[in-house]
């Protein structure tokens, strides 16, 4: 009996996605809900899995073609479940959740690869595979469209180099350039890529976009966390960082400054009496911004363990439509990168964005004294059409405050 493997549902308002990778062959066995497909939607990367055990009769796309919803991508010929008749887990579902042993097992450079945004973007199962293989994705030659890797390039790496050391990774690499040639290379840009570049022109085309800045003085936030960061770590598993600090002065700011929290729809302003921070997170095929929900009812430890899973699947390919629906106020972190000091872009609808920046040293003048100081310049970029300077200086200044006294975090200044 023969079944069809369906688009699945992507998420609110999404109805197409990109085939980013066949992750089976014709003719290969699938267990039940054994992912076969990869897909690229504008905002994360899913996989189709099948809805029977079976064999793989037949796949209606190929790599790089554009589908809808509930559009038929495969046939499966139903059978027996290989995963319960078959010893052999190379292709086993095993890989639907990479293991946290292997991971770190996997070389430096390979990991790094996968982190970063190289010169070809790598799907969820060639990811996995790298880190499962770990192999150097940079010296293996792509055989999917456009010269992507898929996980049969990974393996096929991965076998050479267990049977003949270095010698088939050279053979995989791209030829050395000739003297003095200049080469250029085109990729097509994934569907997030070109969501990113849409949306971010689309803030400076329909809002009226300024931003105003701020320093501040880190030296209360760093030394209440070098003076109960290991209390914190032993109690709550997770590390305090910086990004608590931020999220909860932000709730304090937004609260006292609800223009900053709300959002033009047509003719109308929508404000919150709730807290939803997008947190902006480096993916590997671009920038995606998870939602803190409630953030404004929650404690430093779960702030800082959502931040931290946020950061994990974002690298894992793992965030879900769910995970990024929604936001009333974004907080970015170009420090992280050692940004000195930006003017970020807001997510629509949202109507500002805090900018954080790389912590130096610095003079600064303190009771007619010059000391150095932790010092960091902070941004917000605001909406002018809806969020007065007033306002947007307020809202900062607050922020600004609560940093530099914590204190006015636990008792609500």
């Amino acid at each position: 009996m023969a079944t069809e493997v369906k688009v699945p549902t992507l998420g609110e308002s999404v109805t197409e996605a990109t085939v980013g990778e066949l992750l089976k062959k014709v003719g290969d066995a699938v267990a039940v809900d054994e992912p076969i497909i990869s897909l690229e939607t504008d905002k994360v990367a899913v996989e189709a899995p099948s809805p029977v055990a079976g064999t793989i009769k037949e796949f209606k796309v190929d790599v790089g073609d554009t589908v809808e919803v509930n559009a038929v991508i495969a046939v499966i010929e139903e059978g027996d479940d290989p995963a319960k008749s078959s010893g052999d887990s190379d292709d086993a579902p095993k890989a639907d959740k990479p293991d946290a042993d292997v991971e770190k097992a996997a070389p430096a450079q390979a990991k790094e690869a996968t982190d970063g945004d190289s010169s070809q973007t790598l799907s969820p199962a060639v990811r996995r595979a790298v880190l499962e293989h770990g192999v150097d994705p940079s010296t293996i030659k792509g055989t999917g469209k456009d010269g992507r890797l898929t996980k049969e390039d990974v393996i096929a790496a991965a076998e050479a180099k267990k049977s003949g050391g270095s010698k088939p990774a050279e053979s995989t690499s791209a030829p050395a350039s000739a003297a003095g040639e200049r080469r250029e290379e085109r990729v097509k840009m994934t569907r997030m890529r070109q969501t990113i570049a849409k949306r971010l022109k689309g803030a400076q085309d329909n809002a009226a976009l300024l931003t105003t800045f701020n320093d501040v003085d880190m030296s209360a936030v760093m030394e209440a966390r070098g003076k109960y960061k290991d209390m914190f770590a032993k109690k709550h598993d997770i590390r305090l960082g910086f990004m608590g600090f931020f999220a909860k002065a932000a709730c304090l700011a937004l609260k006292d400054v609800p223009a900053v929290n709300a959002y033009i729809e047509g003719d109308e302003i929508v404000y919150h009496d709730y807290v939803d921070i997008s947190v902006a997170v480096s993916a590997p095929n671009g920038l995606v911004v998870p939602v803190i929900r409630d953030a404004q009812d929650k404690g430093f430890a779960q702030i800082e363990k959502d931040i931290a899973d946020f950061g994990k699947r974002a690298k894992d390919g793992t965030l879900t439509m769910d995970d990024m629906k929604g936001g009333t106020f974004t907080i970015s972190n170009g420090g992280v990168f050692g940004s000195l000091m930006s003017t970020p872009i807001i997510n629509p609808p949202q109507s500002a964005v805090l900018g954080l920046h790389r912590i130096e040293d610095r003079p600064v003048v303190v009771n007619g004294e010059i000391v150095i100081r932790p010092m960091m310049y902070i941004a917000l970029s605001y909406d002018h059409r809806l969020i007065d300077g007033r306002e947007a200086v307020t809202a900062l200044k607050i922020i600004k405050e609560a940093i530099e006294d914590p204190t006015r975090m636990l008792i609500d200044l």
